[in-house]
């Protein structure tokens, strides 16, 4: 059995409000003795998620970044996110992106640091930002990104826009060219949820700040766990390990 995790990072496999991962540290040293790949999947960019791989451990193993619109591997290319301020600025409409805030005002509305929020508009592949409009607006808004190719996710407070690509479509590549025959994704909050029903093994890590992930096609195969953050992600690791007959001794 061939194992492959693709993981949320914030609520997930960190703490919602501190950022610790360390009550799943002892797990994630149990799956790298297993050379199981552990795939951070993320809204965040390449660069942010470049110092949670060096913080986790994780470096040898390529990411999922900006929602799912794109890998972080090879050379920094920006180009799709000039296309879409491009179109944004053609539109003319009310939505505030991450481009049109500087780092003080970003770090204030996301709660990162100064130095997280200026990573976070290192930006390659989509634009994160604030519909401003009225609800009836909106449609009139998404149907212009859509004729220029952009699609727009909501998760959590932010639309995103992208010229495609999802959390699920990646794991299906990743778990292919790692020759996976066994996919486990954890994850917490809605835009998780595509990624969560693709996987064979699905866990929902509890989620006290947000709607969470709603029922799934078929729960049979999914864990939901009573801890939130690290803890809910160690609690529901353990539990498809053991479901899986894999104890904590099998090589």
């Amino acid at each position: 059995m061939r194992l492959i995790v693709f993981t949320d990072l914030d609520g997930t496999l960190l703490d919602h409000q501190t950022y610790d991962a360390q009550p799943a540290r002892p797990m994630l040293e149990r799956l790298a003795a297993r050379d199981v790949p552990v795939i951070l999947a993320s809204s965040k960019t390449a660069a942010e998620i470049a110092v949670w791989q060096q913080a986790l451990d994780l470096t040898r193993w390529p990411a999922i970044v900006e929602n799912g619109a794109a890998l972080a591997e090879g050379p920094f290319d920006d180009s799709a996110y000039r296309r879409i301020r491009a179109a944004l600025a053609e539109i003319g409409a009310p939505f505030q992106g991450f481009g049109d805030m500087d780092t003080v005002e970003l770090a204030a509305l996301t709660g990162l640091t100064p130095e997280a929020a200026a990573l976070a508009r290192t930006r390659a592949h989509s634009e994160p930002g604030l519909w401003q409009g009225t609800e009836a607006a909106l449609p009139a808004f998404l149907d212009a990104l859509k004729t220029r190719g952009i699609t727009a996710r909501r998760g959590g407070r932010f639309l995103t826009l992208s010229f495609g690509g999802t959390k699920a479509g990646r794991m299906t590549e990743l778990a292919a060219r790692f020759g996976a025959d066994t996919t486990i994704a954890l994850g917490d909050a809605p835009n998780d949820a595509e990624m969560l029903a693709a996987a064979d093994h699905a866990v929902v890590v509890r989620n006290d700040h947000g709607p969470g992930v709603a029922p799934l096609p078929d729960e049979t195969r999914v864990i939901r766990t009573r801890a939130p953050g690290p803890e809910g992600w160690r609690e529901g690791m353990a539990a498809v390990l053991d479901r899986l007959g894999i104890g904590e001794t099998d090589g």
